[in-house]
Parts: structure tokens; sequence; C-alpha cells
């Protein structure tokens, strides 16, 4: 497939499919690394002459509820706080559109100039985005003269902006290329499944919510893995399997036997603590636990670093984390952890891939560590 450096658009509207799914909080942006991650390809946009339409989704919005409830889910992920920013990023106005079809939003297209950036409203406004309406596709489809993937996080899915919009202007012999974070993530994922045998031992670690996402990667992983370590809230589901209270902490109650099966491998490793906290929005009561003592009325919480040193971490805010030892001490792991990431000393194992949420760990770690998705990083 091409890339995004391969194509000339000039004076082309050229339509990127980015993951702006970014963390808010108290309406703010909290972590922007998911748009400035998509910058290198906009800029080669720009600088050919193209003019620039950014989609993506943001955060969930359930059709099944009241049209209250999907109301208010559409104010809350409305993608205008990403345009702001991402013209902050860019140092230069970037247009917002509130609408995801329709006459206003070919205006707002066809009122592009060459070098100009245009933010669609959140393509999960519209309900046929998830199930690949192909009416929807064509829409989208018509608005561009090329597509350009960039977001390798939604990549899995086949909805009409990544998979029904790319294939119709197939159709019609336009140009699809993909940009330089989803290359950068096919690069580091070779790495990742091709593994040589003086890379090894080859030790994986695993992030995220949801267990039942990931399966097929779990199960890719402890296949090849010597050993992988699951942190993030989708350990709770693990120690579950095994008997362990969780509290108020999220579980797949349906990934239960499948977990305690991919545990009895031999190559699953969990936490030994974790930190947790009354309450997860507004907690009055944050503390470490082991793993085995986790009270009714508790649930745990995600990791955020914020640099202290060159070398040392210290989180601020609680959560559960990945341990490559039994220690009792959190605070003291999580910065063990980074350390070790951050000097790529990672003794004996040699950490190859990483699967974590991008989120829970800020700049000062993710410029170190080469992440490609994400759910994907590779230490250098």
């Amino acid at each position: 497939m091409k890339n995004v450096k391969d194509l000339e658009v000039k004076g082309l509207k050229v339509l990127v499919r980015c993951d702006f799914n970014v963390p808010f909080v108290d309406g703010k942006i909290s972590d922007d690394n998911r748009i400035q991650a998509a910058l290198p390809t906009i800029k080669e946009l720009l600088a050919k002459g193209a003019k620039v339409i950014l989609m993506s989704h943001l955060g969930k919005i359930d059709y099944k509820k009241t049209e209250e409830e999907i109301a208010k889910a559409k104010k809350k992920n409305n993608m205008a706080p990403v345009a702001e920013r991402l013209g902050e990023l860019l140092g230069q106005e970037v247009k917002f559109c509130p609408e995801t079809r329709g006459e206003a939003l070919k205006a707002a297209v066809d009122g592009l100039k060459e070098g100009e950036v245009l933010v669609v409203q959140n393509t999960r406004y519209e309900k046929g985005e998830s199930k690949c309406n192909e009416e929807l596709s064509k829409e989208w489809a018509s608005l561009c003269d090329a597509f350009v993937m960039d977001a390798f996080g939604s990549a899995h899915r086949a909805h009409a902006s990544t998979y029904g919009v790319p294939a119709e202007l197939k159709k019609e012999g336009k140009q699809v290329a993909v940009g330089f974070l989803v290359e950068k993530e096919v690069v580091a994922l070779k790495r990742a499944v091709e593994v040589k045998a003086e890379d090894r031992p080859y030790v994986a670690i695993l992030g995220g919510f949801k267990v039942s996402d990931k399966i097929k990667v779990i199960n890719s992983l402890v296949s090849k893995c010597d050993k992988v370590i699951i942190g993030g809230a989708m350990a709770y589901t693990f120690f579950k399997a095994l008997g362990k209270g969780i509290g108020n902490s999220p579980c797949e109650e349906d990934q239960l036997d499948y977990a305690k099966k991919m545990y009895e491998t031999g190559k699953v490793v969990l936490p030994v603590d974790v930190v947790i906290a009354n309450d997860f929005a507004n907690p009055t009561d944050i503390k470490v636990v082991d793993v085995d003592n986790i009270p009714e009325g508790y649930e745990g919480r995600p990791v955020l670093f914020t640099r202290k040193s060159s070398t040392v971490l210290r989180p601020y805010s609680g959560t559960d984390q990945w341990v490559f030892s039994k220690r009792n001490n959190s605070k003291l792991v999580q910065k063990l952890f980074v350390k070790l990431a951050l000097t790529s000393k990672i003794t004996p194992l040699q950490l190859l891939v990483v699967v974590i949420p991008l989120p829970l760990v800020n700049n000062s770690v993710t410029r170190t560590i080469s992440h490609t998705s994400p759910q994907v990083a590779v230490l250098p």
C-alpha cells in the first residue's frame, strides 16, 4: 500500500482517518498524545498543498439507550476541543464542522483552500458508522479525492470511516495510503511478531480495559512470548477468575473461564499489589493494598506518571501497575519500571513489546519508548 509521502495531492481534498480518541477531565483534554501523534502525517499533506479533512471517533455513544442519554453522550464527546488543540499544535487555524453529513459538511469541505485543515464532528455521531453503513460510506467518500489511514488503533474495526470510505475510493481508482503513524506501527509490530532467537527472553506487557477486545492478541502473545505481564483494568478479570475479591473494579464476567485458562499456561504474570480508591471520579481515600486484600466499595485506578528527574518518575494518581518482582510498595515498583523503560536496561528480561493504553503514561515516557499504536510500544 502507498505511504502518505508517495501521494500527489496538491489542490486535492484528502480525508485522513485519525485517532483523536483522547481522554478528558472536567471537560478538558488531559492527554493530547494521540493528537500529537497525527501531526507528521497532517504536516506532510499540508506541505504538499492538500486540503486536509480529518475524521475520528471520540468516546462511546450507545444507541440502545434513551434519546436523552444519547444526546448527553454526544455532548460529552464533541470534537470541538480536539480541533482547538490541534490548531494550537499546528500553529494555524483549524476549521471545525459540527455536522457529520449533509449540506453543512459538504459546504465546509468545498470551502477549504490549499493548506487548510478541517476537523469533522465525531464519526460516532452517526449510528451507521460502526455498522459500516454503505450509504454513509459513499457520502463520506464523495467528500474527498484521496484517503489516508493513520488510526492504527481503529484499523481492526470495519467501520464506515475506516473501511467503507477507502473501499469506495479504491473502486473509483482514487489514491489510498497509510500515514506515518500506521507505517511506524507496522514496522514495530513486525519486530514483535517475528522474534529472533537472540531477542529472547521475549516478554510482553498487556494492558487496557477489556479482555474480550484482546483475545486474539493474548492468544498470539502466549504462543510467542516467554512471559506475558498483564496489568490495567483487565487484570481484575484475571484476579476474579483466580477467586480473588476485586471490590467495584471492572470485570468481564463472560471472560472468567478464558482468563483462568490463560493463567494456567504458566506464562501470565499479574500485579502483586494495586492502588485503589473509594470512588473513581472523586476519591476521598486512595491506598495501596495487596491483590488479595481489595475491600468492597473500592476499585482500582489507572496510572499516570509525571517527570521527577531524568530517570525516576513518580505517579500522581493511584493505580494498578505491572511488576517484575514481588514487591509490596507500588510507588517503588512504578518508579523501577519506568526507570528501566527510560534507560532501556531491562535485566535479565529483554522487554520487546509493551502493550499499554498511551493515556497511562505521559510524553516523558512515550518519547523514550518508541510507541506505535495506543496499545503497542516497543523499546529501542
